[in-house]
């Protein structure tokens, strides 16, 4: 598809920038506010190859692209000169430059954490055999066991080129190329050796700076990020028949010199440098971080600040193999939401509360806390203040005991055997002891500032109701079945009072008018599409299928308001992870419709696509199922 040249032909049939007030897209569609609608050539736009359709609606002129409309968006902006300044994304990076550092963090980092984790809990595993006398360290066992254990650490910047590539649009394998560069066994002999003979080395005349960065996490970042601008404009210049080996030629003569002699460095430097802050915190006031991270950690879920957190304690456990910073504090705090929450379930008299409250408690103290977050302490309020009670005198008692964990695991009780040290059990010892006054904590508290009758009265009747078992899914078999993401009345796409949903144009499937705001993964998968305004999610899964959730219509209007998202793009979920939640009343308040389009958006591969009969569904029973 030649993106530049849709882009010039719907510039001028639209009436040029001249007639463009304002423009922007959103999953599917390119959306134009024109001056005169009259100056419009709508027959001629649909016939454009790579349109799929168009429609005059909601007071807007809106071109169907399907999955590639961010990239006709790119091109058009590129030339639309429109009179008013910016278009509606250049405005967003001018208010959201905290949530885009958020959002690219999360995404580098999030991808990695399930090897982490793997990899941590054999570490762990290994440490409480050593400790207990069933292992050797000279053991050849051991050693080949720790080697397997340790090799995502080392090999940690070939990771972290990968997702970083996804995040700023660089070619992956050789983002990962550049890993490799930094990682070299040759590269690293000539380190070793130019530090025992205390000599330099040199490229193109320039001092190499003898650093090595096996396990380390910003150099490769800020180089691939570096790339994400020579690349481009590299393609830009070599020819179009060359651009398959020049393009990458071209980007690894400049990319990987900058950044053994630049980049590379000053990288090493700024995460030493953040690490050394954050160990001088602790030698002089230990207690402060813990107890603010297990205070605070449900109010950074919400707002996806929790994962700038991990990648800080990712980088100090790369630069010391401890870290003191997210996973003891979260730990804490997600023990006390669990005991939060099985204390709401201790008090109640409602049934379907007290099972929830138990459900969610446990899946929280596992380390899964978006159910009991979401579904009892949020919307009861008084709980979510007795889990930030708890998890803040848990996180003052590790503080003051220096307690730190040494693998990357998610912070949950089965995470304990990761703060076994060298020193053996006194690091758990204290962490146990913090884990269970975070969970008295909350659970005392709780107990004490109860359930206010007409909170408890007004959350059943908006029927906030979560999945208990959404969390626990976390692996499933691959299936060309499709769930229900969300609770509702199914209808057909016929009935959706949007022509380009009815018509079908992007896709087999169907629609559902939600029942509540949450929507969750109805498969395995990669997060593909997730705008700022936070009204569709794609989801490209493992089974190969391509699904859109719009959530409501025009709703891209609101410009994320109404939304809360807990999944970015590039992410990967499981099934039943929940990916967003949707402010039914707060929409409708708006005037908008609810309704849910369910899209099969590469449907033409398939043979059939069988839609449920249904006529009400809840969230994880089956939805569509493809031949």
């Amino acid at each position: 598809m030649e993106y530049k040249k849709i882009a010039q032909q719907v510039l001028e049939l639209v009436g040029g920038s001249e007639n463009i007030k304002t423009y922007t897209h959103c999953a599917t569609r390119l959306r134009f506010t024109l001056i005169n609608s009259e100056k419009v050539n709508a027959d001629e736009i649909k016939n454009i190859d790579g349109v799929i359709g168009a429609v005059n609606q909601g007071g807007q002129f809106q071109i169907i692209v399907g999955n590639d409309v961010k990239y006709v968006y790119k091109e058009l902006q590129k030339i639309a000169d429109v009179s008013n300044g910016k278009s509606f994304e250049e405005e967003k990076d001018q208010k959201s430059l905290v949530n885009k550092v958020l959002d690219t963090v999360a995404g580098i980092f999030v991808p990695i954490v399930p090897a982490l984790a793997g990899s941590g809990m054999l570490k762990a595993i290994l440490a409480i055999a050593v400790l207990l006398g069933w292992i050797d360290i000279t053991s050849q066992t051991y050693q080949i066991l720790y080697f397997i254990s340790d090799a995502i650490f080392y090999f940690l910047p070939i990771l972290l080129a990968h997702s970083a590539s996804v995040k700023f649009g660089t070619n992956p394998y050789l983002s990962i190329t550049i890993g490799g560069i930094l990682l070299h066994p040759t590269f690293t002999t000539m380190i070793a050796n130019a530090k025992e003979t205390d000599n330099a080395i040199y490229l193109f005349g320039l001092p190499v700076t003898l650093v090595n960065y096996g396990s380390s996490v910003i150099p490769i970042i800020l180089t691939i990020w570096f790339m994400s601008y020579i690349e481009p404009l590299v393609d830009k210049i070599v020819p179009k028949v060359t651009r398959i080996f020049s393009t990458p030629l071209i980007t690894l003569f400049i990319v990987a010199p900058v950044a053994l002699i630049a980049i590379g460095p000053l990288g090493t430097f700024l995460g030493d440098g953040l690490a050394e802050g954050i160990r001088w915190l602790d030698n002089y006031a230990s207690w402060l971080i813990p107890m603010i991270v297990g205070t605070f950690t449900p109010l950074l879920v919400i707002t996806g600040m929790h994962y700038a957190l991990i990648s800080i304690g990712i980088n100090s456990l790369a630069k010391y193999g401890f870290d003191t910073v997210a996973g003891p504090g979260m730990l804490v705090s997600n023990i006390a939401q669990g005991g939060a929450a099985l204390a709401v379930a201790f008090r109640t008299k409602d049934r379907k509360l007290r099972s929830l409250g138990i459900s969610t408690g446990i899946s929280a103290i596992l380390g899964i806390t978006e159910p009991a977050l979401y579904g009892v302490n949020l919307p009861y309020r008084k709980p979510l203040y007795s889990s930030m009670i708890g998890g803040g005198l848990g996180g003052l008692f590790i503080g003051i005991m220096n307690v730190g964990r040494y693998q990357q695991v998610p912070p949950g009780i089965l995470a304990l055997p990761s703060f076994i040290g060298e020193d053996g059990f006194s690091n758990l010892i204290y962490t146990v002891i913090g884990v269970v006054i975070a969970f008295a904590g909350a659970f005392i508290a709780q107990l004490i500032l109860g359930i206010d009758q007409d909170t408890q009265l007004l959350v059943e009747k908006e029927e906030i109701n979560v999945n208990p078992q959404a969390a626990e899914q976390m692996t499933t078999k691959e299936s060309v079945s499709i769930d229900s993401p969300m609770d509702g009345q199914v209808i057909t796409l016929e009935q959706v009072n949007d022509e380009v949903f009815s018509q079908g144009l992007l896709g087999k499937g169907l629609a559902i008018v939600p029942k509540d705001g949450l929507v969750y993964a109805p498969f395995n998968g990669t997060i593909s599409v997730f705008l700022e305004s936070k009204h569709a999610v794609g989801i490209t899964g493992n089974n190969g299928v391509e699904l859109l959730i719009h959530c409501g219509l025009d709703t891209v209007n609101l410009e994320g308001k109404g939304f809360n998202a807990h999944v970015k793009q590039g992410d990967f979920v499981e099934k039943g992870d929940l990916l967003l939640e949707m402010d039914i009343e707060y929409i409708k308040g708006k005037n908008l419709d609810t309704t849910t389009p369910i899209l099969v958006t590469n449907s033409n591969k398939y043979t059939d696509v069988i839609l449920t009969t249904e006529k009400e569904i809840l969230m994880g029973q089956s939805l569509i199922h493809i031949d």
